[in-house]
C-alpha cells in the first residue's frame, strides 16, 4: 500500500497517476477524497488530528506527505510541526517509508542563485525557519536509524489544472481577463519553476527506489531558466494575448496585502525574486537520466489544460 497524505492537492492527484506504474494498492487521504484511479482507495480523514495520522498510515509500505496547509505564517507555524510529529511517529510505528515534499524556503538567501541539495540551511524568513524545522524533524530520525525517508525539494511550480501557482493566478489568469500579467520586484531576474507533472512522476520515481531514501533530492528542473519577463512572453504567445506586464515593488506588495490576504504573507519571501533564483536538479537528472519538460513545451501544457 502507497498512502498519499494531502491526496486533493496541486500535487497530490497528480502524484496518483504517477503511482499505478509502481502498485495498484494506493490510498488517497484528505477530508473529502477523490478517486484518481479507478483502483484507489478512499480515506476520508482530518490529518490534523494524529490519532487519524496513525489510521491514515497503518498498513503503508510508502507514506508521502504533500499537504498544502493555507500560505499563513500561524497556519504554518502551529499545524506543520504537529502534522509533521505525527506523520513520523505513525510511520515509524508502522515500519512506514516517508516521502516529503518540500520547498526551498530554508536554504540560505546567498544559496539562491544556484541552489543543490547541498547548499547551506540558514533560512531568511518565518516560513523558511519552518521549513528547516521540518526537515530537522525527518533527518534527525533517519540519522538515528528510526525512520527511512527522503525528503524531494521543488522550486516554485506551475503546471496543468494547477490554480494555485503563483503564475497561474497572476500571469495566466490575469491574461485571460485581458489584464496585464504582475511579476514580484524584478522581472529581468531569472527565475526557475518545476513542471508539476514532472515533480509528480520524480516523486513517484523516488519514493518507489530503494536507494534513494535517507537523502535529500532536487526534483526535474529545466535549467535552461528564463527571465520573468521571457517566462511571461511565452505565456503571451501560447494565449495570443499583449505581452503587458505590471511589476509589484515591495511597498505596493504590503499595501495591497490589507486587500488581497495572500499578499500579506508575500513580502518576507521577496528576496527570491530580487536576484536570480536557479534551482539544481543534475543531481536527480543523472540518477535516473531523467530530462525535465522544457519552459516552452511546459507553458503550451499548462495553456491547453485551461482552454
Amino acid at each position: 500500500m502507497q498512502t498519499i497524505l494531502g491526496a486533493n492537492g496541486t500535487i497530490g492527484s497528480v502524484l496518483a497517476k504517477e503511482l499505478v506504474k509502481y502498485t495498484n494498492k494506493i490510498r488517497l487521504v484528505s477530508r473529502n477524497p477523490r478517486k484518481v484511479n479507478e483502483s484507489d482507495e478512499l480515506f476520508p480523514s482530518d490529518l490534523s488530528n494524529p490519532a487519524k495520522v496513525d489510521q491514515a498510515v497503518e498498513g503503508s509500505d510508502v507514506v508521502y506527505l504533500v499537504v498544502g496547509l493555507d500560505y499563513k505564517l500561524e497556519v504554518w507555524q502551529e499545524q506543520w510541526p504537529r502534522l509533521m510529529k505525527a506523520t513520523i511517529s505513525a510511520c515509524i510505528k508502522h515500519n512506514a517509508r516517508l516521502v516529503f515534499f518540500d520547498n526551498v524556503y530554508m536554504y540560505d538567501i546567498n544559496a539562491i542563485p544556484h541552489m543543490t541539495e547541498e547548499s547551506p540551511v540558514n533560512p531568511p524568513s518565518k516560513k523558511g525557519a519552518v521549513r528547516k524545522q521540518l526537515a530537522q524533524m525527518i533527518m534527525d530520525e533517519v540519522k538515528a536509524g528510526r525512520l527511512m525517508a527522503l525528503i524531494a525539494r521543488s522550486a516554485d511550480f506551475y503546471g496543468p489544472n494547477n490554480d494555485k501557482s503563483f503564475v497561474n493566478e497572476m500571469v495566466y489568469k490575469n491574461f485571460l481577463k485581458k489584464m496585464r500579467a504582475n511579476w514580484f520586484v524584478d522581472a529581468d531576474k531569472k527565475h526557475s519553476f518545476t513542471f508539476t507533472p514532472d515533480a509528480a512522476k520524480a516523486t513517484a520515481m523516488l519514493g518507489n527506489t530503494d536507494d534513494a531514501y535517507n537523502s535529500i533530492w532536487h526534483l526535474p528542473t529545466d535549467r535552461n531558466i528564463l527571465t520573468g519577463r521571457e517566462f511571461i512572453k511565452l505565456f503571451s504567445n501560447e494565449m495570443n494575448v499583449p505581452n503587458k506586464i505590471f511589476v509589484m515593488p515591495v511597498w505596493i506588495i504590503k499595501i495591497a496585502g490589507f486587500f488581497v490576504p495572500v499578499l500579506k504573507e508575500m513580502p518576507e519571501m521577496m528576496y527570491q525574486y530580487d536576484r536570480d533564483y536557479f534551482f539544481d536538479s543534475s543531481k536527480f537528472e543523472k540518477r535516473f537520466k531523467f530530462v525535465p519538460t522544457t519552459y516552452q513545451e511546459g507553458v503550451k501544457l499548462t495553456v491547453q489544460s485551461f482552454s
